[in-house]
C-alpha cells in the first residue's frame, strides 16, 4: 500500500477514544496491516528472548530510567557464566535469537561482548542481536566477527531538535552515521523510535515513519513513552495505546518485508489494554516478541520504564503467560531465527 505524507498525518489525527474499542478507521487499518504482515510470514511470531546484562550506563537520557543521573537505581552487571545460564534457558523455552542489551556501561570489555557471543554460537544455532549502544566501528567489527548477526540502534526520534533536547550531548546524524556502519559491515539492523515523546506531534511522528521506512532496515521497533519516576520527564504525558497501534500498522504497510516487534511497553501501558498490548500490536501487523529472559535476581532492576520486568511474576512464568496468549490468539510461535525477509523480497518500502 502507497501512503502519502498528507494521508499519515490524517490516520494519526484521527480522533482517539483511549480504550481497545477502535474506530472504523483503525480497524481498516489494522486489518490492512495484518493481511500485509500474514502475505508474508503467515501467523508467524518469531521468538527473540531479551538477557539485559547490565544496567549501568554512561548517558543521560532524559526518558530512561538507566540514566547515569539516577542515582535512585540499584545497579547489576551480569558475569560470563551468568549470562550463558540466562541463554540455556532462552533455548529451552523457545527462543530462536539471543538479544544481549545492556546501558551503554563503560566497564565492560569489548573482548568480554566477543567471548560472550562466541560462546553462544559455538553452543547453539541461534541468532545474537546486540543492543548496546554506540561504539567506534572497530569494535562493532570486532563483534560483527564473532559472529553476531544483528544490531538494534534506536534514534528515538527524527527531530533534531528533540533529539537533541532528551538525548544530552548527542546529534541525530551521529546516530544515523552509526546504523550506516553497521550496515556496511554487514549486520541486519533495526532502529526504531520512541511514540509519544513530550513535544511530538502527528507530522514529527511521520516524518519519524518516513525517515524509517527508507534506512534500509531489517527490524523496526517502535513503543509507547512511558514517564519514569527518577527522570526528567516524570511528569510529562505517557504514549497513547492507540497511536501506538496505529505506527505499528503503519510500519507494516510501508515496510511489508521487515520485522517488527510487539514491544513490551505496549503491555506497561496503565490504559485498559488488561496486559494484552503486545497481542493488539501483533493484530496490527507486528510479527515479533522480544520477552526478557533476564535472570529473576536482577529482572526488576533493568528499570527503563515502570512496569518493564515485573518482580510479581518470575521470567519463566510471564514468558511461559506471554507464550499461551500469542497461540490462543492465533498465531503460531516459531523457535526458528527469523532472519530478514527483506534481503528476499527487496528493500524498497511502500511510501
Amino acid at each position: 500500500m502507497s501512503l502519502t505524507r498528507n494521508e499519515i498525518i490524517e490516520i494519526l489525527k484521527n480522533p482517539v477514544a483511549e480504550s481497545t474499542s477502535f474506530s472504523d478507521v483503525d480497524n481498516s487499518l489494522f486489518t490492512a496491516a495484518t493481511a500485509t504482515a500474514r502475505a508474508l510470514f503467515n501467523n508467524t511470531v518469531y521468538q527473540r528472548g531479551i538477557i539485559e546484562f547490565s544496567s549501568y550506563c554512561r548517558k543521560n537520557c532524559h526518558y530512561c530510567g538507566l540514566r547515569n543521573k539516577n542515582t535512585d537505581l540499584v545497579r547489576y552487571r551480569l558475569t560470563h557464566d551468568e549470562i550463558m545460564q540466562a541463554v540455556d534457558n532462552a533455548a529451552s523455552i523457545g527462543m530462536g535469537t539471543i538479544v544481549l542489551q545492556a546501558g551503554e556501561d563503560e566497564d565492560v570489555n569489548p573482548h568480554f561482548i566477543y567471548t560472550i557471543v562466541r560462546s553462544i554460537k559455538e553452543k547453539y544455532n541461534l541468532a545474537v542481536t546486540l543492543s548496546i549502544g554506540d561504539h567506534p566501528d572497530d569494535v562493532y567489527r570486532l563483534w560483527r566477527d564473532s559472529g553476531a548477526d544483528r544490531y538494534l540502534l534506536k534514534i528515538e526520534t527524527t527531530d533534531t531538535d528533540l533529539h537533541s533536547l532528551y538525548r544530552p550531548g548527542q546529534q541525530l546524524y551521529d546516530r544515523l552515521n552509526r546504523i550506516e556502519s553497521l550496515q556496511r559491515l554487514g549486520y541486519e539492523v533495526g532502529s526504531g523510535i520512541i511514540i509519544g515523546l513530550p513535544g511530538m506531534t502527528e507530522e514529527n511522528l511521520t516524518d519519524d515513519l518516513l525517515l524509517l521506512s527508507t534506512m534500509g532496515l531489517d527490524m523496526i521497533a517502535c513503543g509507547p513513552f512511558i514517564p519514569h519516576p527518577q527522570t526528567p520527564l516524570r511528569h510529562a504525558k505517557q504514549g497513547s495505546l492507540v497511536e501506538s497501534l496505529r505506527v505499528t500498522a503503519l510500519l507494516r504497510l510501508l515496510n511489508p518485508a521487515a520485522n517488527i516487534p510487539a514491544t513490551s511497553a505496549l503491555d506497561s501501558l496503565p490504559s485498559g489494554c488488561n496486559n494484552n498490548g503486545r497481542i493488539m500490536g501483533l493484530n496490527a501487523g507486528a510479527n515479533v516478541i522480544m520477552p526478557s529472559i533476564t535472570p529473576d535476581e536482577v529482572r526488576s532492576r533493568y528499570s527503563i520504564y515502570p512496569g518493564k520486568n515485573s518482580p510479581a511474576s518470575t521470567q519463566h512464568s510471564a514468558v511461559k503467560q506471554l507464550q499461551s496468549k500469542v497461540q490462543q490468539a492465533g498465531f503460531t510461535l516459531s523457535s526458528q531465527a527469523g532472519s530478514s525477509m527483506r534481503r528476499t523480497f527487496g528493500t524498497q518500502s511502500a511510501i
